[in-house]
């Protein structure tokens, strides 16, 4: 195929065997057959291919040994753009399969396949993510028969899909699985499965469409039966259709419809699936039985708002995609069912499959735990700056065309049953042209019962091309994005939305607690497209960290923008988006309100389709058990009365999910908290003196002497009995914005790779203390400084209190060239025994999972490690995400701190620095230089994402040419 530019590509047949666009306008779908649960005469209709395949490059001689499914780069082999890989292995058929049909299916081959046997061509195939098959029963030979397919990367469809460029490394083979199955010579070809309510929502037509095929040398009829089961197995209804003679290579399509009084509906909140078992038979025998799970729900357009069984939804989602450190793009059943879980339990109602279709598992798993699906067809940045490409080829050349169309209608065939899946996007961030329209017109002739969606931008400068798909889509809108959707006449989805951090690799794999700052500013925008009806709700980008650690010994990809890392460990954007998707809210949380001896909670139902009578209430008032329930209908508020008494402190409250999973928790003070400090140790009333000599101050406070530099105007030690504990500081620091991500040339940020390094923060150089006083009180000792920086000056004051405090005050000019600071206050030094982090802090949430790194109080230890790339390589996470480490320390003990009241760093006998604090500032400890640092920040933000607007860039300020204020207390004991 030779393509407008002069650019060649070997991409095999331009229309491939099995779905064409024809040159008369009209689309042949391509085949997809039911998988057969029964078919008569044999045990095993269906047989995996999965397993170990030879694998070679065409060419060679040199045969091993590869899985299927799997990539062959994350398993060693390289194949050049070019080459053809040959996978093979031999099949043995069934002796009772013989005078049957015998097809093979494979689920997903990337991109280009030829699929021989016994060296015939049986079929070929362009497309990576999507489903195909073949009949191969003419191929079939007694006893052994050799299958082997023939696989090329990077061709056209990868091109389109980006599919390769966007995993950073070439994604090839046979991706998904594979089977051989039996059919009989009159066999159902097809069956698309559609539910229809009435105008009440309350009772309901079964349609399908099915196609009936007669691959025999004879004319044929047969009896095809209908049986709708419920969950418990009971018949609610059925029906029987007689087809008549079907001509030799004939096919006969027939609609019915089976009415279904008050049928369970299916919804995300309660997925109610039912079991239609359709059975095909010949002469008066049963000759193939399949079985189908039905889930009833209708997807509708009303204005602006998307409803599902008439009820208006809210979608709060991630973007996923498969992918897996160690397998890459391919990925095991169970792990397919375990992201649906995690997701679910993180309060995800919504899913959408960026950037090519899921897998048939997660579908089934979407289907039975309630999810709601966009499933997205392969194609990405076509006439965008992300794929450059299109700086040589037209993006509207109809060359396309034909792989458009294919990638959305064959994904079609494979999700069309599926009630989970409610929005067929058409392609992600591309540019709307004559093209799209086309493909839209084949996606609603195929199936006009879902919307579609586009993923462009619906308003802003950039792809504003006109899209006509159901649905606007617009990208990583800011705090206004919720409101603007209401002026729309479409739905408004966001598709991609607060971006979880990423890009500022260096400043994150430094700090932590930069993910810990996620949950707030997502608390806040999910608000916002929670109340604007024409906000149909949204997808974080993204759902899983995308990285690949390739055999050679690389790490490789898009990197750590998940709030489930790639091992699928909780991080702390998890637990923020749990909070924030939270379908029951409560909105008057911090202030409760008590009349009569009952506290009023104002609270909020924010689910699609069940009452809070659902959901299970759990309340205790200072530990006891106290019984209450609501029935506040869905969209809606109410309030939930609590009663207690003028001795009550605490209410704690914790709602489960029909479904079985903690939704969310509340921890209510009602008569103010009392706060456990750990500056309770008083030092000694006659140990408070100080003495100097030409070079410094020592003061002698409670059992601990500190060193003031005379030339500098720095504490330079603090020793407790003569042990060292602080050994430089407080002195001011200025943390300054990092963006960097890593450094290597890239189009589209794919950056993520072994050699990005740590950040090391340093406190302003002091060039000489111009004056020192000194006051003595009974209580206090005061040292006063007028200090001279490289970039600044000021004055910094030093109070010794009797009781063993040091309260350390800055106010300082600032003339240095940082203007944006990610951080900035007072940094200790320590030696490296200080290892242990104890915490107390004001939450900005009042409940907090254990092993979330935002908790409110905590311990945490340094174990710090060395690593030679950003992460440890190819082994799998025995520890939590807090745990993780690297020559900082752990994720928990280097990760900023936001609101403390009091922090220690302590050796392992307790002995230690300890800050009290107001609840408004940061603290920040870790390792550089052989010594512990603690910062006690005064300002503190969420760092540099650049994807992510408003609300999470509100709190960053600009200091250029201002005063800086602060101060910090500590004691050493």
């Amino acid at each position: 195929m030779i393509l407008k530019g002069g650019c060649s590509i070997f991409v095999g047949l331009l229309f491939v065997a099995e779905c064409v666009f024809a040159q008369q306008g009209t689309t042949v779908y391509p085949r997809l057959s039911p998988r057969p649960t029964e078919t008569a005469g044999i045990a095993t209709p269906v047989i995996s291919l999965n397993g170990d395949w030879d694998f070679s490059i065409k060419g060679g001689q040199e045969k091993k040994k590869i899985i299927v499914p799997g990539e062959w780069e994350m398993q060693g082999f390289k194949v050049a753009a070019g080459e053809t890989a040959v996978y093979s292995r031999g099949i043995s058929i069934p002796g009772n399969w013989k005078n049957k049909k015998v097809k093979i299916r494979f689920d997903g081959v990337s991109s280009h396949a030829v699929v021989r046997l016994n060296g015939e061509i049986v079929t070929e195939h362009e497309g990576s993510f999507v489903p195909f098959e073949a009949d191969i029963t003419k191929f079939i030979q007694d006893g052994h028969n050799l299958l082997t397919v023939e696989v090329q990367a990077l061709t056209i469809s990868d091109i389109l899909a980006c599919t390769s460029q966007y995993a950073a490394h070439t994604v090839g083979g046979i991706l998904r699985k594979a089977m051989i199955f039996a059919l009989p010579d009159m066999n159902i070809a097809d069956a698309a499965i559609t539910t229809v309510f009435d105008k009440q929502y309350k009772d309901a037509t079964l349609l399908i469409n099915t196609s009936v095929a007669n691959e025999s040398n004879e004319n044929g009829g047969a009896v095809i039966r209908y049986r709708l089961k419920d969950a418990a197995g009971k018949v609610v209804a059925e029906k029987s259709v007689n087809i008549t003679a079907i001509k030799p290579a004939g096919e006969e399509q027939f609609k019915i419809s089976i009415p279904v009084r008050k049928p369970m509906q299916w919804n995300t909140e309660q997925p109610y699936l039912y079991q239609l078992e359709t059975t095909l038979s010949y002469q008066g025998k049963m000759t193939e039985k399949l079985s189908d799970k039905v889930g009833f729900r209708q997807v509708e357009i009303k204005g602006n708002r998307v409803f599902v069984n008439g009820s208006p939804i809210k979608l709060r989602g991630v973007n996923r995609h498969s992918v897996h450190p160690l397998t890459g793009r391919s990925i095991a059943p169970g792990l397919e069912r375990k992201d649906a879980e995690l997701f679910r339990e993180g309060n995800c109602n919504y899913i959408r499959t960026s950037h090519y279709p899921p897998s048939e598992e997660f579908l089934d798993a979407a289907d039975e735990l309630g999810l709601f699906v966009e499933d997205e067809s392969s194609l990405t940045w076509i006439e965008h700056g992300a794929s450059p490409i299109w700086k040589l080829w037209n993006y509207k050349d109809e060359r396309f065309l034909p792989y458009m169309i294919n990638a959305n209608v064959e994904k079609m065939q494979a999700g069309k049953n599926h009630p989970s899946v409610i929005i067929w996007s058409m392609g992600n961030e591309s540019r709307w042209s004559p093209l799209w329209a086309k493909v839209q017109t084949v996606v609603k002739q195929l199936d006009p019962s879902r919307p579609t969606s586009f993923h462009d931008q619906c308003w802003g400068g950039f792809n504003n091309a006109g899209s006509k798909a159901d649905i606007a889509v617009y990208h990583y809108p800011g705090i206004n994005g919720p409101a603007k959707a209401d002026t729309m006449n479409r739905p408004v989805l966001f598709g991609e939305y607060a971006h979880v951090s990423d890009y500022n690799r260096r400043e994150l794999i430094t700090d932590p607690g930069v993910r810990a700052a996620y949950g707030v500013p997502l608390v806040k925008m999910y608000d916002s497209m929670y109340v604007h009806k024409g906000n149909l709700g949204g997808a974080i980008w993204s759902g899983i960290d995308d990285v690949f650690h390739m055999p050679d010994g690389r790490i490789v990809g898009y990197g750590p923008w998940g709030p489930l890392d790639a091992w699928r460990r909780p991080k702390p954007e998890y637990w923020g988006m749990k909070k924030a998707y939270s379908p029951v809210v409560i909105k008057n949380i911090d202030k409760p309100v008590i009349t009569d001896g009952k506290l009023r909670l104002e609270i909020e139902n924010r689910y699609d389709f069940i009452s809070l009578k659902n959901v299970l209430i759990s309340c205790k008032v200072d530990g006891a058990e106290v019984k209450i329930s609501s029935d506040i209908l869905p969209h809606s508020k109410g309030y939930l009365i609590i009663p207690v008494n003028k001795q009550s402190q605490q209410v704690e409250l914790s709602f489960k999910d029909p479904r079985g999973f903690i939704i969310n928790e509340e921890r209510i003070s009602i008569h103010g908290q009392t706060r456990t400090e750990l500056l309770t140790k008083a030092g000694s009333t006659q140990d408070f003196s100080f003495t100097q000599n030409d070079q410094a101050y020592l003061i002698h406070l409670a059992g601990v002497v500190y060193t003031l530099s005379k030339a500098t105007g720095i504490i330079t030690s603090g020793k407790k009995d003569g042990k060292l504990v602080l050994s430089r500081g407080p002195v001011l620091s200025i943390v300054p914005m990092n963006e960097e991500d890593g450094g290597k040339p890239n189009v589209a940020g794919e950056t993520y790779q072994n050699n990005i390094y740590v950040l090391k923060d340093y406190p302003l150089y002091t060039l000489f203390a111009n004056e020192i006083k000194t006051e003595k009180t009974d209580s206090t000792m005061i040292f006063s400084v007028k200090a001279t920086y490289t970039d600044a000056k000021g004055d910094i004051q030093y109070l010794f209190s009797k009781n063993g405090q040091v309260k350390v005050s800055y106010t300082v000019d600032y003339k240095g060239k940082e203007e944006k600071p990610r951080q900035y206050g007072m940094l200790m030094e320590l030696p490296p025994v200080y290892t242990q982090l104890d915490w107390k802090r004001e939450g900005a949430f009042t409940a907090y999972f254990a092993v979330d790194i935002a908790r409110a109080e905590g311990h945490a230890e340094l174990n710090a490690k060395w690593l030679p790339g950003v992460e440890e390589f190819g082994k799998v996470p025995a520890k939590d995400w807090k745990d993780d480490t690297n020559e900082m320390g752990s994720n928990d003990f280097r990760s900023t701190k936001e609101q403390i009241f009091n922090v220690a760093l302590t050796d392992k006998q307790g002995s230690g620095v300890y800050v009290l604090s107001n609840g408004k500032q940061a603290s920040r400890s870790w390792l550089q230089d052989q010594h512990i640092q603690l910062l006690i920040a005064d300002y503190s933000n969420s760092g540099s994402e650049p994807f992510y607007g408003s609300p999470f860039t509100e709190n960053r300020i600009n200091i250029k040419n201002k005063q800086l204020k602060g101060n910090v207390t500590f004691l050493i004991k």
